[in-house]
C-alpha cells in the first residue's frame, strides 16, 4: 500500500512525469477513474502516482503516452530519466557512459555480466540481494537491468569483448532451468557479430599466473574515443580516467584474454553446460 512516507524517495524525474500527467489529465477534462480506465489501472493508482504516493512505473509511462502523449513522445523521453533514478545510486554515473559507449571490454568472475543477464537469472539475484528488497524494488530493478539491453541493437553499433569465468557457468542462480536458460541465452549472444564471449576456464591458474584473481572489470571506449575503467565492489563504485590506470587496465584485460579460451571452444562450453546437442 502506498504511504505518505514514500513521498521522500520519489525522485525528480518521476515527479515531473507526475506533475505532467495530471496537467494533462486535467486539459483532457479526465477524472483519475477515467484515465485510469483507459491505461488499465485503477483510479486509486492513477491517484497514488500524481500524489507521489510511489514513483511512477515504467509500465505506467507506456499508457500514459498511449493515454495523453498525443504522440508527442513525452512520457517515452521521460522513460529513460525515471529508469535512470531508480538504479542503484553507484551504478547511475556509470549507465549513460554504457548506453553511448562505442566499445566495451568486460571481465566477470562472479555473475553473469549484467548486460548479459536474462530476466529470470537477474530476478533470482536481485530478489536475493542484501538487505532483502521488496518485491516493487525488485521489479524496478529488474525493469532497469533488462533495458540495458538497448545497447546491442542500436543504429551506432557498439563492439562488446565479455570473458566470464567459467566458474560464473556453473554457479546456478536461481534454479537449474534458470541457469539453464541464461546459459542458452549466452550462447546466443556469442552469435551476435558485435559480440565476443570468451571463457577463462577453471584451470587458468595451473601455471601461478591467473590473470582474472583481481575481479570484474569494465573498460569503455567513448564517443570521444576516451577510454575509461568502472569497477564495482560490495555496493561501492569507481569511474576511473586517469589514462595511466585505464592502460594498465587495458593490460589487465589483455592478459585475461590470453589465458581464455577462444570463442569457438568458448561457445562450446557454453552449449555443453547448456545441454544443447550439437
Amino acid at each position: 500500500m502506498a504511504r505518505e512516507e514514500n513521498k521522500e524517495t520519489v525522485g525528480p524525474a518521476a515527479r515531473m512525469a507526475a506533475a505532467v500527467a495530471k496537467r494533462m489529465r486535467l486539459k483532457k477534462g479526465l477524472t483519475q477513474e477515467q484515465l485510469g480506465a483507459q491505461m488499465g489501472y485503477s483510479g486509486a493508482a492513477i491517484s497514488a502516482m500524481e500524489r507521489l504516493l510511489h514513483a511512477v512505473s515504467d509500465e505506467m509511462l507506456v499508457h500514459l503516452e498511449v493515454a495523453l502523449g498525443g504522440g508527442t513522445g513525452i512520457f517515452e523521453e521521460m522513460r529513460e530519466l525515471v529508469r535512470l533514478e531508480k538504479l542503484p545510486e553507484q551504478f547511475r554515473g556509470y549507465a549513460p557512459i554504457e548506453q553511448k559507449a562505442l566499445a566495451l571490454w568486460l571481465y566477470a568472475n562472479h555473475v553473469v555480466h549484467g548486460l548479459f543477464q536474462t530476466e529470470a537469472y537477474a530476478r533470482a539475484l536481485i530478489a536475493g540481494g542484501h538487505p532483502e528488497p521488496t518485491p516493487e524494488r525488485v521489479e524496478e530493478l529488474v525493469v532497469g537491468r533488462m533495458a540495458r539491453k538497448a545497447l546491442f541493437n542500436r543504429k551506432q553499433v557498439c563492439e562488446i569483448e565479455l570473458i566470464l569465468d567459467e566458474s560464473v557457468l556453473r554457479r546456478v542462480i536461481g534454479d537449474k532451468e534458470v541457469m539453464r536458460e541464461q546459459l542458452e541465452y549466452l550462447a546466443e549472444c556469442a552469435r551476435r557479430r558485435n559480440v565476443n564471449l570468451q571463457v577463462l576456464p577453471l584451470d587458468a591458474g595451473l601455471g601461478g599466473e591467473y590473470a582474472g584473481d583481481r575481479g570484474d572489470l569494465n573498460i569503455i571506449e567513448t564517443p570521444a574515443h576516451d577510454r575509461v575503467t568502472y569497477l564495482e565492489i560490495q555496493r561501492e563504485s569507481l569511474l576511473i580516467t586517469d589514462r595511466a590506470k585505464v592502460s594498465a587496465h587495458m593490460q589487465q584485460y589483455a592478459k585475461i584474454r590470453a589465458q581464455a579460451l577462444d570463442p569457438r571452444r568458448s561457445l562450446g562450453l557454453i552449449e555443453e553446460l547448456a545441454g544443447v546437442q550439437r
